[in-house]
């Protein structure tokens, strides 16, 4: 397959690893801003969820359109395909001047760190998440993603020589520039790392104008199946901002479970939409609400990016301290409240009153 300049470079200059439809998206946007990019293979480490693997093969038929190389592999089926993935991937990776990732918490991902050697290093957003990790990275951490307590189980001692490989891969060094290709507000950058902003230029390109259409759209999250907050609590939430704001659809993460979801319906009436695209494609590709209804996630920083200069209104409602569950990571609490507080172009809503 040849490169978007139209020739076939005989090795890809960079090479992606995606695993998640919103990483192959921004990994998208950063080729299509970075002069790197030309040559860019993207592998798709695929994951087992079927809603993650449809949109992501919806996203790999885009990147192809736009004229990218893009390698599906099967990484999870068996206990033999991490090793065979990495033995299957190690002369690409050799080979590579650049690699991208969007996800430096993936266990996945740090095993394919340790055997790249002292390459250019970018990674793209996958979310808030990366608010985290560079925080993590400047103050010489180990990476933990925000939602987890950081107890060290049994599992986690096992990969731990990988994890503390992966960080130092991940850490700028006077032989390996790191880039972090984000639209999120990122504090605490230490010497080394370039922060260069996402703002979302392609998806505008590509998608759009939308539809605007009268009433609220909601967004819906997966803080209840992380463990963060209580189903109960998130229902009556989500009950509380339909009839306040006349929400009509609720459009669904991915990882948001059926049961969920039915439950929503019948306590709202909404709508349910399970989009085949991320979030940031659907609002542009439209028809799309007014006004959009999140709660702290990914979109209140990437949707008014996305959707500038068509009047579409985000607002957000914070996470009330009581809809934690108890055993919600310590820092919880702080980081929702952080993504919130750093959102740009984005109305705060008054949280809607918990159930009695």
């Amino acid at each position: 397959m040849t490169g978007p300049s139209g020739g076939r470079p005989p090795h890809p200059r960079a090479i992606a690893f995606v695993e998640s439809p919103v990483q192959l998206l921004n990994v998208l946007e950063w080729a299509r801003a970075s002069t790197t990019g030309e040559a860019l293979t993207v592998v798709v480490l695929s994951p087992t969820d079927p809603m993650s693997r449809g949109q992501l093969r919806r996203m790999a038929e885009l990147a192809r359109d736009e004229g990218f190389t893009v390698r599906w592999q099967e990484a999870r089926g068996g206990a033999g395909a991490p090793l065979r993935t990495v033995r299957e991937l190690a002369p690409m990776l050799r080979r590579a001047e650049r690699i991208v990732i969007g996800d430096p918490f993936s266990r996945y991902v740090q095993l394919l760190l340790t055997i790249v050697g002292n390459k250019e290093l970018t990674v793209v957003d996958d979310g808030t998440a990366t608010m985290e990790f560079v925080g993590q990275v400047a103050r010489g951490e180990r990476l933990v993603r925000w939602h987890r307590r950081g107890s060290r189980g049994p599992r986690e001692l096992v990969l731990a020589p990988v994890t503390a490989a992966a960080r130092r891969r991940l850490t700028p060094s006077a032989a390996r520039t790191v880039e972090v290709f984000t639209s999120m507000p990122v504090e605490e950058v230490p010497d080394g790392i370039t922060v260069t902003a996402n703002r979302f230029e392609w998806t505008r390109s590509a998608f759009g104008p939308p539809r605007i259409t009268a009433g609220a759209d909601m967004v819906g999250t997966s803080l209840v199946e992380t463990g963060v907050v209580d189903a109960d609590q998130y229902t009556e939430a989500v009950i509380g901002l339909a009839r306040a704001h006349n929400a009509t659809r609720y459009f669904a993460h991915r990882r948001e479970g059926a049961d969920k979801l039915h439950r929503l319906h019948l306590a709202t009436g909404l709508e349910i939409v399970r989009p085949d695209l991320p979030l940031e494609l659907i609002a542009r590709r439209g028809p799309i609400g007014s006004t959009i209804l999140s709660f702290p996630s990914t979109v209140v920083h990437t949707l008014p990016l996305a959707l500038a200069g068509t009047g579409v209104r985000v607002a957000v409602c914070d996470i009330a301290p009581e809809w934690l569950k108890e055993s919600a990571s310590p820092r919880a609490q702080g980081f929702l409240s952080g993504v919130t507080g750093t959102a740009r172009d984005v109305q705060r809503l008054p949280r809607t009153a918990s159930p009695a």
